[in-house]
């Protein structure tokens, strides 16, 4: 994995090289050598370092551990290792310190009016990042950090997750604001805003979206305040990311961040409950997330040619014999589990897979050899919004006033558009679609699948699955989802959760800072939030919370 921190490092100095006045730790080191920092060029290097990173944390904690949890996927058990929680790290080294100089060195420039939306847009990147850490960590260091050079703060306070949550809330509001007011004469970041190319509304939009992101973490906590949220979402006049060009999406032609160590430490494969559901209901998005096995063609004539027999868990006569998924954890059905990495002996030369792996050029485009595969990655999406309204809505939290459509309007938008972005992102990829043509009968056909439309029994199951099966590509997001709801839900009989038998880790243990630092703030906010400092083990992981979790149900135990 040090090869994929340097590739990173390599590709960031490689984007900035034609400037001398780029990270805020380097341009900044004497003020008395530089004092008129490149604000558009510290802005792309924040927008890089939210997506610059990933491939880390693909490996180490996405694939091996995040979406193992979750069961869209399954592999190899391995512990939480010292490589998780690089959000942390790149929050504070590299996207809030030159967010924060944005906004200090523009608020002194006579015509600071002028630079309102750029400072806005800083506090809607920030957040993006931060909500992510806080997720897995719970209190951090916010309203006093990256103080050190302007106050000589060396040791912020940690701001418990509340604070957090309405600190985001009040400076998201602030933004959408700001954004929304006549544009006039307002400086822009030129080519250096990556996703939104300088469009206010959308960057307005995604703020939006995000205070609905928080809000959903809220509803445990305090379900006023989650109302409240989402009243001051629908009625803003920029609105939620609604439409495909707001999503936030990172596209660069060259980038490959997890490459063939999509396979490190083990393979990846289907467990039965997504790959069953998803063979249920005829979803397009099968093929787009796995891949199939070797029953092919005349393989029974094969088995009967020798004498073969399949094992019992497959159905010669399934006409989708070819999608094959097992258990989540291995522990529950080793029998099965011996599939995920043997082959079958049909007789002859005969050696085939039964259970297919990921869609190994979905996640990594230029996996193996191909050298064109775009990655797109979508970070926000129009889905994303679209179920938690609909969520939202369902819950009866959408009263008295106008939340543009029934629960069951946003959740057709949210599938439709889930349908299309994933195609999308497989065809940049030069990996299996799902659509053809123009995509509009197979999406017909999908939502009005009996298992997919609304019936008007257990509709908020169904919000909830296709959210989940939304979140294959936004791992935190799946994790927190399933955290929050207890869903897909035990012995389900819409979408059944596997069994499971080890202790799921519902946080990270946050490293303490090196002695002589801020170590005593660190302690006050390991103790304030019940945690046991230093304690990586997963039975105190899973059960020591965080403050949005407290009162979340246990995984599968939805209600």
């Amino acid at each position: 994995m040090k090869k994929l921190t340097i590739l990173s490092i390599i590709s960031a100095a490689a984007l900035f090289s034609a400037s001398c006045k780029k990270d805020f730790a380097d341009i900044n080191t004497d003020p008395s050598v530089v004092t008129t920092p490149d604000v558009a060029a510290l802005f792309a290097y924040s927008c890089e370092s939210v997506e610059n990173y990933q491939g880390t944390e693909w490996v180490w904690e996405n694939l091996e551990q995040l979406l193992r949890f979750t069961q869209h996927l399954t592999t190899d058990p391995y512990e939480l290792s010292n490589n998780v929680n690089s959000r942390y790290r790149v929050l504070y080294n590299n996207v809030l310190p030159n967010l924060v100089e944005i906004r200090r060195y523009t608020s002194g420039l006579p015509d600071r009016d002028r630079y309102r939306n750029v400072r806005a847009a800083t506090y809607v990147l920030g957040i993006l990042q931060a909500l992510k850490t806080t997720d897995m960590n719970g209190s951090l260091p916010y309203t006093q950090a990256m103080q050190a050079r302007y106050t000589g703060e060396l040791r912020p306070a940690y701001d418990n997750q509340k604070a957090l949550f309405d600190t985001w809330l009040q400076e998201l509001s602030l933004a959408i604001d700001t954004l929304g007011q006549p544009g006039g004469n307002q400086i822009g970041f030129g080519q250096s805003d990556l996703y939104y190319a300088n469009n206010w509304q959308h960057w307005a939009k995604l703020a939006n979206s995000l205070k609905l992101r928080i809000a959903v973490r809220y509803e445990k906590a305090d379900v006023n305040v989650t109302k409240r949220v989402f009243r001051e979402v629908m009625t803003s006049a920029a609105g939620p990311i609604d439409t495909d060009e707001s999503q936030f999406k990172y596209d660069r032609p060259t980038w490959n961040p997890i490459g063939n160590d999509i396979d490190y430490r083990s393979p990846r494969f289907g467990t039965s409950s997504i790959i069953n559901f998803l063979k249920s209901t005829n979803d397009p998005r099968l093929p787009i997330y796995f891949t199939p096995n070797d029953l092919v063609g005349s393989f029974k004539d094969t088995l009967t040619k020798y004498s073969k027999t399949l094992p019992a868990f497959i159905d010669v006569n399934d006409p989708m014999v070819r999608w094959q998924g097992g258990p989540a954890d291995w522990t529950t059905d080793p029998v099965k589990a011996t599939w995920y990495k043997s082959t079958f002996d049909a007789g002859g030369n005969n050696k085939w897979r039964l259970i297919g792996f990921i869609n190994k050029k979905f996640f990594a485009p230029r996996y193996g050899s191909n050298t064109t595969g775009r990655l797109l990655d979508y970070m926000v999406t129009r889905a994303e919004t679209s179920f938690y309204i609909a969520e939202l809505i369902q819950k009866g939290h959408g009263t008295g006033f106008d939340t543009k459509g029934s629960a069951e309007d946003w959740y057709k938008r949210g599938v439709e558009s889930s349908l299309r972005t994933m195609n999308a992102i497989a065809v940049a990829a030069e990996s299996t679609t799902g659509l053809s043509g123009d995509g509009n009968a197979q999406v017909a056909a999908y939502l009005n699948h009996p298992n997919v439309k609304f019936n008007g029994v257990n509709d908020l199951e169904r919000i909830y699955i296709q959210e989940y099966l939304n979140f294959y590509r936004l791992a935190n997001e799946a994790f927190t989802f399933c955290r929050r709801t207890g869903y897909p839900k035990n012995n389900s009989a819409f979408y059944p959760r596997n069994a499971w038998n080890e202790p799921i880790p519902r946080r990270y243990a946050l490293d303490e800072p090196a002695l002589g630092t801020n170590n005593e703030n660190w302690l006050k906010a390991q103790q304030e939030q019940g945690f046991t400092p230093n304690d990586r083990t997963a039975t105190t992981l899973a059960a020591q919370r965080l403050w949005f979790d407290k009162n979340s149900p246990a995984f599968g135990q939805g209600n």
